[in-house]
C-alpha cells in the first residue's frame, strides 16, 4: 500500500501476487478517497443516548458507540474523551447500603462491575465444621449449613494477608492445602443448656427458665493462631457481622460442641462468600414533556408517577402573553414540569391515557447506570465498589500479559 504524489488524496492498493502462475489472481487497483469523518450533531448524539420506552415495546436498545456502526463516523475509543465524559455521583452512602451513578460507561463495563461485586470480591466464610458433640434437634449437616451462611467480618488487612486454601478433589483427597495460620481461621461453638436456678416460680419463658436456651452467633468464639494475633486484634478480630443471628434452640441436657474452619473464597464458588446481599443497577429514566400539560390534566399527569417526579408550577404571565403559545391566556393555571426523574420507576402509566398522547416521551439514558449495593456486613458498601474496580484492573492486566506472550 502506498500514497502517490499524483493522487495525494487517494490510496492505491496493488496486489503483489505473481501473475505468471498457472492461476493468476486478478491484480487489484482500488482507489478510495480519504474523507474526514462525519461529525453528528449534538441533537443526534442525544437521541442515540436514549432507549425509547413505548406503550408496549422498547426500542433503540443496542449500544452504537463503537467503530464501524455509523458509516463515515469516527468512534474510536479515546482515553481523554472518556475521562471528560465519565462521572461518579453518590446518592446514598451508608455502611451497609449505597446508591451511586456511573455516567459515561458502556453496559458491558457496568455489568462487569455488578458481576464482580457478586462473585469475585473475596471474603471469609465457614467451610469446614468438625462436630464433636451435637445433641440438639438440628441434624449435623443442617446445622453446618446454617453456620456457613453466617456473615463474618474481620480486619481488611488480615484478609488481604491471608492466602487461598486449596480444597482437595474427589480424585485426589490428599491434594488440598494443609491448614495453617495464613489460610485457615479457627472458630469454636461450645455451649450447653442448663436449668436456671434463679428462675421465678411459674416462669414459662425458656430464655429465663433455662441458661443458653437460644444459641446465637455471638456464642461463636475466635481462636487465633500464629500471626493471626497480629492481624486480627481488637475490632479487627473475626466475629459475626450480626451477633443476634439465631443458630439453634436447646433444652437442658442438650449441647453443641463444634470446631469451625473458615477460609477465603469468592461468590463464584459459593454464595456464602458473596460480600453483597444484592448488587443491581438500572438506567436513569428520561422524561420529556413535548407539549404543555395544563390544569386538571397536569394534576392527573403527576399522579401517573411516583411522588416527587412531576411538579406542578404556575403558568407565568410572560408565558401566557406569548402569541401562539399553548400557554396563551392561561396565566395562573398549573402546568406539569419534570422535577426529579431519578425517582421514576418507568411504569408507563402516563402512556395509557389518551389526553397525554403526543405530549410526553419516555426513555432511559443508556450510559447512566444507577447502582444499588447492599453489603452483607464484611465490608462497607462503597469500599466494595472500589474492590470491584481493583479486580477488573487485575483481570485486564492478566489478559494483557497473556496477549503479549501470545504475540511474541
Amino acid at each position: 500500500m502506498e500514497n502517490t504524489a499524483a493522487c495525494p488524496k487517494e490510496i492505491i492498493i496493488r496486489s503483489s501476487l505473481d501473475l505468471t502462475s498457472p492461476s493468476p489472481a486478478v491484480n487489484l487497483l482500488v482507489l478510495s478517497p480519504i474523507m474526514a469523518p462525519l461529525i453528528p450533531s449534538q441533537e443526534e448524539l442525544d437521541r442515540r443516548r436514549i432507549v425509547d420506552i413505548n406503550p408496549e415495546t422498547v426500542t433503540n436498545i443496542p449500544s452504537t458507540d463503537f467503530p464501524g456502526h455509523w458509516p463515515g463516523e469516527s468512534h474510536e475509543w479515546n482515553l481523554e474523551k472518556f475521562r471528560d465524559g465519565f462521572r461518579v455521583e453518590f446518592h446514598r452512602n451508608d455502611p451497609f447500603e449505597s446508591s451511586f451513578s456511573l455516567i459515561g460507561l458502556d453496559a458491558s463495563i457496568a455489568n462487569a462491575f455488578r458481576r464482580i461485586l457478586m462473585a469475585e470480591v473475596p471474603t471469609l466464610a465457614i467451610e469446614y465444621v468438625f462436630v464433636h458433640n451435637n445433641t440438639s434437634v438440628i441434624q449435623d449437616e443442617v446445622l453446618a449449613s446454617r453456620l456457613g451462611l453466617i456473615p463474618l467480618k474481620g480486619s481488611v488487612e488480615g484478609l488481604n494477608w491471608m492466602r487461598w486454601f486449596k480444597k482437595p478433589t474427589e480424585d485426589d483427597p490428599e491434594s488440598g492445602s494443609t491448614p495453617a495460620d495464613y489460610n485457615t481461621i479457627v472458630l469454636r461453638l461450645d455451649i450447653e443448656c442448663t436449668e436456671n436456678p434463679n428462675a421465678a416460680p411459674g416462669e414459662d419463658d425458656p430464655r429465663k427458665l433455662y441458661k443458653n436456651a437460644h444459641v446465637y452467633a455471638k456464642d461463636i468464639t475466635f481462636h487465633p493462631v500464629g500471626r493471626q494475633e497480629q492481624f486480627f486484634t481488637g475490632d479487627g478480630a473475626i466475629q459475626p457481622v450480626n451477633p443476634d443471628i439465631l443458630i439453634a434452640k436447646l433444652r437442658p441436657g442438650q449441647k453443641i460442641d463444634m470446631e469451625l474452619h473458615c477460609i477465603k473464597g469468592i461468590g463464584a464458588d459459593h454464595a456464602k462468600f458473596s460480600p453483597v446481599a444484592t448488587a443491581t443497577y438500572r438506567l436513569m429514566p428520561d422524561i420529556k414533556i413535548l407539549r404543555p400539560i395544563i390544569g386538571e390534566d397536569a394534576k392527573k399527569f403527576a399522579k401517573c408517577f411516583p411522588k416527587g417526579v412531576i411538579e406542578l408550577e404556575t403558568v407565568t404571565s410572560r408565558e401566557a402573553a406569548q402569541k401562539g403559545s399553548e400557554y396563551e391566556g392561561r396565566a395562573g393555571e398549573m402546568k406539569a414540569v419534570v422535577r426529579d426523574p431519578f425517582k421514576d420507576t418507568v411504569s408507563r402509566e402516563c402512556l395509557r391515557h389518551e389526553e397525554f398522547q403526543g405530549k410526553v416521551k419516555l426513555g432511559r439514558i443508556r450510559d447512566h447506570f444507577i447502582f444499588n449495593v447492599e453489603s452483607t456486613g464484611q465490608f462497607e458498601s462503597d469500599y466494595l465498589f472500589l474492590e470491584s474496580v481493583k479486580v477488573l484492573k487485575l483481570k485486564c492486566a492478566r489478559w494483557k500479559r497473556g496477549l503479549t506472550d501470545l504475540m511474541r
